[in-house]
């Protein structure tokens, strides 16, 4: 194996893997309500192509994949794909971001197949409130989906909140006392004007901000890391759960990405918030070898830029539900 960096000598050692841009909600922040234009069956990488780039990538110092989607557990077979990446020397860790509403039926046979733990990204504890985000959600489903999860040993099962300024920002102290309460494991993340550009960010709550409101519970203390992404982890006193904090808008944390995407239809993404990317799909259909891909995911790892662009204002042409985020 061999150490894989970028020209700004970050260690690149993550790998998020887009398995499909179709998903079973509409959330504000993610897609139009009318959805998006789906790729064709044809076009999403299979099963055994996002196998080999994971293999090449392992080859090269990747050791931490995770499936996102749109909505992962919306793609059949899900749980193939995790048994066939779990073979893979090298893949130390196998993670998941679902919006939870189909994990009741699915924790227990993604934790055979080999995952190790889930994000479940959940917006709202109220009712009505769930609903209006994610346009056709139901609460309940989630919530039963994070307890699956638990039981099944898919832990920590982190839940993720994007805080909206004027729609769920209310809700914060609530879902902190969750990680007193039932040893929730929480993640605030700030909104992101994904394809707004240059606009002022309205609905933005700073993770300053939200830390300010958390503290009527107590003082936050530092705590551990919890994984390998961007987040900065603090508990609560007597808290069992962690709070962590994402801010991609008012702290860049650009010089400790570690990460590279790949879409569902098999472009490598150097940057979440720059459209420039690496075509693997075609290679791979034209009989692309592992060391082919290599020799590409070297290509995209060295085009990875310094810094994102999110504050100047956004260029990405694709919503979030076509990235995986």
């Amino acid at each position: 194996m061999t150490k894989l960096a970028d020209s700004y000598q970050r260690p690149i050692n993550y790998l998020r893997i887009s398995v499909t841009d179709r998903c079973n909600l509409r959330c504000v922040y993610c897609m139009p309500p009318e959805g998006i234009s789906l790729l064709k069956h044809s076009d999403i990488l299979r099963y055994e192509e996002i196998t080999l780039v994971a293999q090449a990538a392992a080859d090269m110092g990747i050791t931490k994949v995770r499936l996102t989607g749109g909505e992962p557990l919306v793609r059949a077979k899900i749980t193939d794909l995790v048994a066939m990446l779990a073979t893979i020397k090298g893949i130390d860790d196998i993670s998941m971001t679902t919006n939870g509403v189909l994990l009741e039926r699915y924790a227990e046979d993604l934790k055979k197949a080999g995952l190790r733990r889930v994000n479940v990204s959940l917006d709202s504890l109220r009712t009505k409130r769930f609903q209006k985000i994610t346009r056709v959600g139901k609460l309940e489903d989630v919530l039963r989906g994070i307890e699956a999860a638990k039981k099944a040993g898919l832990n920590p099962v982190k839940v993720n909140m994007v805080v909206i300024r004027g729609t769920n920002d209310e809700e914060i102290l609530h879902f902190a006392l969750l990680t007193i309460r039932d040893e929730w494991h929480v993640r605030f993340i700030e909104f992101m004007p994904f394809m707004e550009k240059k606009k002022k960010n309205r609905f933005l709550v700073p993770v300053a901000e939200m830390m300010e409101r958390i503290e009527a519970l107590g003082k936050l203390e530092p705590s551990p890391p919890n994984g390998v992404g961007p987040a900065k982890y603090f508990h609560l006193p007597g808290a069992k759960g962690t709070i962590g904090f994402i801010s991609p808008v008012t702290e860049c944390f650009c010089e400790a990405c570690n990460r590279l995407r790949l879409t569902a239809d098999g472009k490598l993404r150097p940057c979440l918030f720059s459209d420039e990317e690496v075509d693997l799909r075609t290679p791979l259909r034209q009989g692309a070898s592992v060391d082919d891909i290599k020799r590409l995911i070297q290509q995209a790892v060295a085009s990875k830029p310094e810094k994102h662009k999110l504050v100047a204002g956004v260029t990405c042409e694709r919503f979030m539900s076509q990235i995986g985020g």
